[in-house]
């Protein structure tokens, strides 16, 4: 007896199947996230450039009442650097979560490739294992009926012999 076990190729093709339906749907969930990171910038990126012009038209404005223009210059540019800052990390936030999607997803599907690959090496095996045991009980039933040819012709020739001395003597 081996340790083998036989697997329903039946069954591992339907999940093989599953898996090779279910994999464009998860790269179609991480192609989205990453078309909701654009999306993310580009509203962040709009922000800022309200946040930019609402700074400018306060400076504008502090010019015109107060005659400051050096200082609407300087905090419109401090408020230019901070929302080009958060800009930034949402950025970087954003690529590393879809960095870390890409990874599990390829990982599962590594996982998945070295699972149906081990189903299949299991069912080949079970396969030859069945074959040989075939051939096993195929061998075994033609000696049986060679020896049986055999001792049938043995025979034949006894009976030959004895015909043969009977017919001389």
């Amino acid at each position: 007896m081996t340790r083998r076990t036989l697997v329903d190729e039946e069954q591992l093709l339907d999940q093989l199947d599953l898996v090779r339906l279910n994999l464009p749907i998860a790269f179609g969930e991480a192609e989205t996230i990453i078309r909701h990171k654009d999306d993310l910038l580009q509203e962040a990126e709009l922000y800022a450039q309200e946040v930019i012009e609402a700074a400018e038209q306060r400076a504008a404005e502090i010019l015109n009442d107060m005659g400051l223009l050096q200082q609407a210059k300087i905090e419109a540019d401090q408020l230019r650097q901070q929302v080009l800052l958060d800009c930034e990390a949402i950025q970087q936030a954003t690529l590393a979560e879809v960095e870390q999607i890409r990874y599990q997803a390829q990982e599962e599907l590594e996982e998945m490739r070295v699972r149906a690959l081990a189903e299949c090496e299991e069912i080949q095996n079970g396969a030859d294992d069945y074959a040989d045991q075939v051939l096993d009980n195929i061998e075994h039933k033609l000696s049986d009926m060679l020896r049986v040819i055999r001792n049938g012709r043995d025979q034949l020739d006894n009976v030959s012999a004895s015909h043969i001395h009977n017919n001389n003597g």
